[in-house]
């Protein structure tokens, strides 16, 4: 397995299982309800705001990928579409669960010297670090999610 398809499994691991941590967002949100995803806790984020927020990275540099140009901005990261309803829930769960799979399916057909490249601009540094920062992001934000659904449930 090369530098690229070890990167996608990583990526995939985080979202649906098999890393080494033993926790991934699909698993850890399967039984969250659109309630519980609103809820706020003290001054955290809410745990959909926190799903739309790491999937936020993942969609600009997807289409990056995709051959598209940059197109965020850390100011609109946390704009959660308003959540209303299971419907809504589940369509940022699914956008979330496709994008990722479209990621992990490109970072591996990348050539492996892609990796030292220049991403978008010389200023992001290269296409290794911000693939493997998305994924120390994802990380950072599940332990949240984790310790936030733990206090909704204690209610």
């Amino acid at each position: 397995m090369n530098l690229c398809q070890q990167t996608a499994k990583h990526f995939r691991d985080v979202h649906f299982g098999g890393n080494w941590t033993s926790v991934n967002l699909k698993e850890t949100l399967a039984n969250i309800s659109w309630q519980q995803a609103i809820t706020k806790v003290q001054d955290f984020n809410t745990i959909a705001a926190l799903v739309y927020h790491t999937n936020y990275y993942v969609s600009a540099v997807l289409k990056v990928l995709q051959g598209q140009s940059l197109n965020a901005s850390d100011k609109f990261s946390f704009d959660v579409p308003p959540i209303q309803s299971q419907a809504d829930w589940e369509k940022l769960l699914n956008k979330t669960w496709g994008e990722a799979e479209s990621f992990a399916a490109l970072v591996e057909q990348l050539p492996e010297s892609r990796f030292a490249d220049f991403f978008a601009d010389e200023k992001y540094g290269n296409y290794y670090r911000n693939i493997a920062g998305i994924i120390e992001h994802i990380h950072y934000h599940l332990g949240q999610i984790v310790i936030i659904k733990k206090l909704i449930q204690q209610v």
